[in-house]
């Protein structure tokens, strides 16, 4: 087990091609922390690197008190499962397990006995015989983490290891995933563009764009404290509600306008909205915080606003309602029993103890 450190590091392709930007993230040993964002956005290039399949261009990685930038992958004692297995197809599980314990020179027994341990908590023991195609994908990504585990590595690495499986076996193999990471106690690194998967897997997450991270905390703060603009869109199903529009002063209180939409804003925030007044700002609110007036308990005049529900989705337990103004679209999450019909007018009503404004130039978090 160890802790792992990555200080200032750039990946660049080219002369300024950088497809990483000064990353640092400090892993505490034990800690399963997630990096997460779009597609090309460098989140498995920085893995990549901590691996050592990658070059590092600048800066510095360390794997507990040992600085690895010249050590070669075989050499860090880590282990990385990867989004297509990467098993052996010619051998059978229990071979697929075995071969890196072969090739370090385990005995026969030791080996055998390593084998059979991680198969018991993997669940695969009654695999063992059988080649790779012929068991489930869920069944071999269990193969792939388990010739990992056999290797009782620092630090285990998942590049998006569910990516190929169908949304029921995603929803398992996550669920298995927490519990072995639980039971093992050792430090996981694992890159995935599933915000579901970040915010229910990691200790911490670090939310990457364009090769820098924006936010790096526990789950629950970047969901309730997003640093910018970009991760409160990105973390979050239905996304964040975002609308352009500007702060108004009239007699003494502050509002958020744009055309027929406007809201009062509440007391707290106005020491870092003042500079704001008759300035364009980002205004933003998550779909569960905007609550059908004939369910609500904190309706105002102040915070109430008509929209017209163009789409009812019905989801088993809750409702997703799609709402339009003349110039916004909205998405709010209701309870099951609040069915308004297509067509029709709504009353909508805002907490505006849970919104959030962002600095229309720099997209970073006012309040």
């Amino acid at each position: 087990m160890a802790e792992v450190k990555v200080k200032n590091i750039y990946k660049t392709y080219g002369a300024n091609d950088s497809v990483v930007k000064n990353v640092n993230l400090d892993i505490k040993d034990k800690e399963f922390v997630v990096l997460v964002g779009p597609s090309g956005c460098g989140k498995s290039t920085t893995l990549r690197m901590i691996a050592g399949l990658e070059t590092i261009s600048k800066g510095d990685i360390y794997i507990g008190d040992r600085k690895v930038n010249s050590v070669p992958p075989k050499d860090r004692n880590i282990a990385m499962v990867f989004q297509n297995y990467a098993l052996y197809p010619h051998m059978n599980v229990y071979s697929n397990m075995a071969f890196s314990l072969q090739l370090r020179n385990y005995s026969k027994q030791d080996i055998d006995k390593l084998v059979k341990e991680v198969a018991q908590i993997l669940g695969i023991s009654h695999l063992m015989q059988r080649k790779p195609r012929e068991i489930s994908g869920g069944e071999r990504q269990r193969v792939a983490v388990g010739r990992a585990i056999v290797r009782k590595p620092y630090v285990f690495l998942f590049d998006e290891p569910l990516s190929n499986l169908d949304a029921k076996m995603r929803v398992q193999m996550r669920t298995e995933i927490h519990k072995l990471h639980l039971k093992i106690q050792t430090t996981m690194i694992y890159v995935t563009h599933d915000q579901t998967e970040a915010m229910t897997l990691g200790n911490r997450i670090a939310v990457m764009k364009a090769g820098e991270i924006l936010q790096f905390d526990t789950p629950l703060n970047v969901y309730d404290n997003p640093s910018c603009k970009f991760v409160a869109e990105f973390i979050g199903s239905p996304p964040m509600n975002i609308m352009k529009g500007d702060i108004v002063k009239k007699d003494g209180i502050l509002y958020f306008r744009e055309g027929n939409f406007k809201v009062k804003i509440i007391k707290e925030m106005y020491g870092k909205l003042e500079k704001y007044i008759n300035k364009q700002i980002f205004f933003g609110i998550r779909p569960e915080n905007i609550y059908d007036k004939l369910f609500a308990s904190c309706a105002t005049p102040e915070n109430t606003l008509s929209v017209l529900c163009d789409v009812l989705e019905t989801m088993g337990s809750e409702n997703h309602l799609y709402l339009s103004t003349n110039k916004h679209t909205m998405i709010a999450v209701v309870d099951a029993a609040n069915k308004p019909s297509v067509g029709s007018m709504v009353e909508v009503v805002f907490d505006m103890e849970k919104v959030h404004f962002f600095d229309f130039d720099t997209k970073i978090t006012i309040v």
